[in-house]
């Protein structure tokens, strides 16, 4: 997708939590020098990404940078995170949130897709229209 093609306007998402998640998430966050918004993006898109697991270029120790290269976590002194950003970044243009995002998450779809692919191939996970998800097939 291209940078033009990504729509960067902000919207409220709404979600309820019991009260002292909420009040963890922000002692998290206050802990990071973030939002709380910007702490369940982070964290959310985090989430999301270990979803792709079996993604092409990556392994089980950690995840592929933005070139497609496995990163393993703290093979820089960094978080896998902190390491994917830093990478983002070596572009020497000034990304927006957005952009960052889009650099650290890579091609999420596509990695599920292969390995809800792979799984199903295995007989390890089965998909079905009628309930309308995926199950464990065991």
């Amino acid at each position: 997708m291209s940078e033009s093609d990504v729509d960067t306007s902000r919207t409220a998402v709404r979600t309820y939590v019991p009260a002292y998640q909420r009040e963890e998430w922000d002692d998290h966050a206050d802990d990071l020098g973030m939002s709380r918004s910007e702490f369940v993006r982070t964290m959310v898109q985090a989430g999301r990404r270990g979803f792709g697991g079996g993604a092409p270029n990556s392994d089980d120790s950690g995840g592929t940078d933005v070139e497609g290269e496995s990163v393993t976590e703290g093979s820089s002194g960094g978080s896998d995170l902190e390491d994917r950003v830093v990478q983002a970044l070596r572009s020497g243009d000034y990304l927006s949130w957005d952009e960052l995002l889009e650099a650290v998450t890579d091609d999420i779809e596509a990695g599920l897709e292969d390995a809800l692919q792979s799984l199903q191939s295995e007989g390890r996970v089965t998909y079905s229209g009628r309930n309308g998800g995926y199950t464990i097939d065991e």
